[in-house]
């Protein structure tokens, strides 16, 4: 079926998320709206499923095209575009509080710079590995973090969201969970939240622990069950692998292109990401995981040019290990696309976003993170409807 009925179903709602986002009013919707491009031209679609499997869509870090990342804000749109999911990545303040940040450094994604209060507390850290300097949520008390704001993380690209700078306080976990459930019963469905645990091993080595502080927020807000929609990722191995023995929440076992878990690193273990995503590797995964999460180029690679090559197998070979596969990040703007599907050469315009996640989904995956889940949330309804 061509996807101009779905098209002309949905552009009420993708004017209307745009709206929302936005703030100005939405036209109506007409027959002169044009059909999205689904260019596959270049894309090898030798492995192409012939079902339409269903498509969770996760936000990435909240409606963080449209709001400051992590912020109750940016959650509480992605609820209202259509995310299954909201993500909020974890880290520890000093005093033992979980609060949703994508770094335990801050100076990207808050004023502390800006505060002269705090400008002794700037210091250079070696997390997993790699010097770091800044200001780090380990070295503030939940009160402290209190006092700064939120800002856009990628003014440069999305100077649109700088509006938002200076409005929004760093959310606790309890808070994330409180709104997914308040939203939740609001709106008569379950939210799902798919925090990620950041930088286990190092939290683990100065004495803050992420996993028992997660669980009992689970407990608290009465998400722990495995019915919960509730799904725990993280890079490292270890602490899913200790996880899985201490909940039945389902597991997300993350994975990059390139690297290895840190926890392996440190304990000298050889197993690389690309060893994880071997059959092996993934059987491995499948005893302790229900989900892999690896990275868009482990799924379909890009050339030197930027453009989309043939898929890997690795969607098709963790099914066959039982694992559901979600992939990330799907970004709206033409610099984060394939080449395939850029509109012009201004890097921070809106490409051919909807092309790009129908190629992927005919790898057949199961979800995707997207920083636009208005954008994920149209282009899955247009793939199940085709």
């Amino acid at each position: 079926m061509s996807i101009l009925l779905p098209y002309a179903r949905r552009t009420a709602h993708v004017i209307g998320a745009a709206a929302l986002a936005t703030g100005v009013a939405a036209a109506p919707a007409t027959s002169a709206e044009p059909t999205p491009t689904i260019n596959k031209t270049r894309v090898n679609n030798s492995h192409k499923v012939r079902h339409h499997q269903p498509i969770t869509v996760f936000a990435h870090r909240g409606a963080s095209g449209h709001r400051p990342e992590h912020t109750l804000a940016a959650y509480e749109l992605a609820i209202r575009l259509g995310a299954d999911y909201i993500e909020p990545d974890l880290v520890s303040t000093k005093d033992g509080v979980l609060v949703a940040r994508h770094e335990n450094e801050i100076s990207g994604t808050t004023d502390v710079a800006d505060r002269a209060e705090f400008a002794q507390r700037k210091t250079t850290k070696n997390v997993d590995g790699t010097p770091i300097s800044g200001w780090f949520t380990e070295d503030f008390t939940l009160l402290e973090l209190r006092t700064l704001r939120a800002k856009e993380r990628l003014p440069g690209v999305r100077p649109g969201n700088t509006r938002y700078d200076g409005r929004y306080s760093i959310p606790t976990f309890d808070e994330v969970l409180a709104l997914a459930n308040r939203e939740g019963r609001k709106r008569g469905r379950t939210i799902g939240v798919a925090p990620e645990t950041k930088h286990p091993t190092y939290f683990q080595s100065i004495g803050l622990p992420l996993e028992q502080p997660l669980l009992r927020s689970l407990g608290r807000a009465g998400r722990d069950s495995a019915r919960s929609k509730v799904m725990i990722q993280s890079f490292e191995t270890t602490n899913l692998r200790q996880l899985a023995q201490q909940t039945r929440v389902p597991l997300v076992q993350l994975t990059s292109a390139k690297g290895a878990p840190y926890d392996l690193v440190v304990a000298g273990d050889p197993r690389t990401y690309a060893d994880l995503m071997k059959p092996a590797g993934l059987k491995v995964v499948a005893r302790y995981a229900r989900w892999l999460g690896p990275e868009k180029n482990s799924i379909i690679p890009r050339d030197a040019q930027g453009f989309l090559t043939t898929p890997t197998p690795v969607v098709k070979e963790a099914h066959r290990a039982g694992l559901k596969v979600v992939t990330y990040t799907f970004r709206d703007e033409n610099q984060f696309l394939p080449a395939d599907f850029r509109d012009g050469t201004d890097p921070n315009a809106k490409g051919d976003i909807f092309g790009e996640l129908n190629a992927f989904f005919e790898t057949g995956l199961d979800g995707v993170f997207a920083d636009y889940p208005d954008s994920a949330d149209a282009a899955r309804d247009w793939w199940e409807e085709r």
